[in-house]
């Protein structure tokens, strides 16, 4: 459901929707916006208890590049202390976490990593595993390792994971690498006059047939502000 990633009535935050989800657009289009909004949409839900929402980034990039709040979100709200920031600076940071997640006392509600793709250095990736396809190998292994630490976690309690990736074009970057472990993406493009259309590109879990919701947003005035969402029979 596109309405997680604003500041809108929420439905049950967990109710028949994919554990694993990917949102994927071009650059500047407000991404790291939206996984905040849906950071604290999740760690406002009532039914978590004392679970935090992990916030995974690179701190350099997050810091030159800040996130922008809907309107109608108080900076001050009691909300962020339950969002937990974890700064990495490359694919090893992302994999020391996930694969400590089993030793977890309490998961969290939900795991956001930004950027994931920006994570594995091209070069670097080729000279680790001595193949012109190295990143390719390396992203394999890490959303593997991700994949199987969330479904872990499930068998115990709700925990969601959210990635962003940003493409070119008409389709993520990578598509088939990430659809093998990543049911639900959600992708946005520009309408050509400013704003932005983002779309769910999946079935709901339980395979039910369902209206397909787009909705269109803009990055003004340091807001994310919703301009409203499209209905339309699938």
């Amino acid at each position: 459901m596109v309405e997680r990633f604003f500041f809108v009535r929420q439905e049950d935050f967990h109710e028949d929707s994919h554990s694993i989800m990917l949102l994927s657009g071009p650059s500047s289009c407000g991404k790291t916006s939206l996984l905040f909004q849906f950071a604290f949409n999740a760690a406002m839900e009532d039914n978590i208890g004392d679970r935090k929402v992990v916030f995974i980034c690179n701190r350099r990039r997050l810091e030159s590049k800040p996130p922008y709040l809907s309107q109608g979100v108080d900076p001050s709200s009691d909300i962020f202390q339950r969002i937990q920031m974890k700064y990495v600076d490359d694919d090893e940071g992302i994999k020391k976490y996930f694969a400590a997640f089993h030793f977890h006392d309490i998961f969290p509600a939900a795991v956001v990593v930004d950027d994931f793709g920006g994570f594995f250095d091209e070069r670097s990736c080729q000279e680790k595993y001595a193949n012109p396809r190295g990143r390719d190998l390396a992203m394999v292994r890490t959303l593997s390792l991700c994949h199987n630490a969330i479904i872990h976690a499930n068998e115990k309690e709700p925990c969601k994971l959210l990635f962003s990736d940003t493409h070119h074009g008409d389709s993520p970057r990578l598509l088939f690498i990430y659809k093998r472990w990543v049911p639900s993406i959600f992708t946005i493009k520009g309408d050509g006059s400013g704003l932005f259309l983002l779309r769910s590109n999946s079935s709901s879990k339980s395979g039910k047939s369902e209206r397909l919701r787009t909705a269109k947003y803009s990055i003004a005035l340091q807001y994310l502000f919703l301009e409203g969402i499209i209905e339309e029979n699938q």
